[in-house]
């Protein structure tokens, strides 16, 4: 079976702007045939990290918005906390993050709403007795949604390849602990050199893990479930999670998140293939594209629509400048898969490949040109 992606590029010509064709390619693509009617949709995005100035200009978001409204729903715009130190950690340092990126209820029409609370503790825990993972851990305000909506910006990933519709809403909408499971063992450590003493963490353990020798705190992992909680409390950031699981694993249980989150409800995804960075909005910075825009894409199918991305832009020309360039000159080869040779370590397929085996979707695909 294959999936419709719809695409339209960026030409832009007197008479239809940019959010203009967006409004036409997801309408054609079939946003309409949901019923939205009274209905909360979360529209899952990356609002960027302060400083990185290549993640999706609200300007999108607003369209999408408005679509949705038309529509009859009530629309907001969604993320979850970071596992890592920095301008998204919390709620309250996420929405000012948001708001100093443009995506205030003033421009794009919707309040936002950290998924997963204060802390990033606020989590539902969704049965999906997966290969990997048997609860997922998801941001409540996303699971109390009765439609997914994902608004994605298509760049290269260091440890996922890219991300695209699957990391949008797999990674982004696991909790803090959620995003712990998909990156490791599920066991915070701590950097002594950080570490007073405060207590902090000791106190927010629910299961005695923590204790405090010398004015530094020590975690033990038999005791330690891996809620995350100790590392929003800290506030001198001396606990953080470890990266160890395999590229592989994390990818097929970042799909095993995804379908926690998409189960059992309408859902629809839009991917924009601009300003390719080769690493993650997550960045404080961005570096050049790696290839030219591309162009819009959507589709019901997130499976679908990674790959036609990724296919579109494995075809493109490379930047002159980028670092897509240097690899290819400092290796001395072409290659098909720009994402991989960019980040050699990755394995984007392993993601959905492990979608499609669980029924999010299909890798096969027609592209429907509007």
């Amino acid at each position: 079976m294959k999936s419709k992606v719809y695409f339209t590029n960026f030409r832009a010509r007197p008479g239809m702007n940019l959010q203009q064709k967006l409004t036409r390619l997801i309408k054609t693509a079939g946003i309409g045939d949901i019923d939205f009617h009274k209905k909360y949709v979360a529209i899952k995005i990356h609002f960027g990290e302060p400083g990185n100035l290549a993640y999706l200009r609200p300007n999108y978001a607003k369209t999408v918005v408005d679509v949705i409204k038309e529509l009859g729903g009530k629309p907001f715009l969604t993320d979850c906390n970071t596992l890592y130190v920095g301008g998204r950690k919390n709620a309250l340092d996420h929405i000012d993050s948001a708001y100093l990126n443009g995506f205030t209820p003033f421009s794009t029409g919707c309040h936002v709403i950290i998924g997963d609370g204060l802390k990033g503790t606020d989590e539902a825990l969704i049965p999906i007795d997966g290969e990997y993972i048997k609860e997922a851990k998801i941001g409540r305000a996303i699971m109390d949604a009765d439609i997914i909506i994902s608004l994605n910006h298509f760049k290269g990933h260091e440890m996922a390849g890219f991300g695209g519709a699957l990391k949008n809403i797999g990674m982004g909408c696991g909790s803090r602990a959620g995003k712990m499971e998909m990156h490791n063992a599920g066991k915070p450590r701590v950097k002594e050199r950080k570490c007073v003493g405060c207590g902090m963490c000791q106190k927010i353990c629910a299961h005695s893990a923590i204790t405090i020798t010398d004015k530094k705190a020590s975690i033990d992992h038999n005791k330690c479930v891996g809620c995350g909680r100790c590392i929003g409390i800290c506030p001198h950031d001396a606990i953080f999670a470890v990266n160890d699981e395999a590229i592989d694993i994390m990818n097929k249980k970042m799909a095993e998140y995804s379908l926690a989150v998409l189960k059992g409800r309408p859902h629809f995804h839009i991917s924009l293939v601009m300003d390719v960075s080769p690493f993650c909005d997550c960045h404080a910075e961005n570096d050049v594209p790696i290839v030219p825009d591309i162009g819009m894409f959507a589709s019901f199918d997130p499976v679908a629509l990674d790959v036609a991305c990724a296919d579109a832009v494995n075809k493109q020309p490379v930047i002159a400048g980028s670092i897509l360039e240097e690899h290819m000159q400092e290796h001395q080869e072409e290659s098909d898969d720009y994402f991989h040779l960019v980040s050699p370590n990755t394995s984007w397929r392993s993601c959905v490949e492990h979608a499609e085996k669980i029924g999010i979707g299909h890798q096969s695909y027609e592209l429907i040109e509007i």
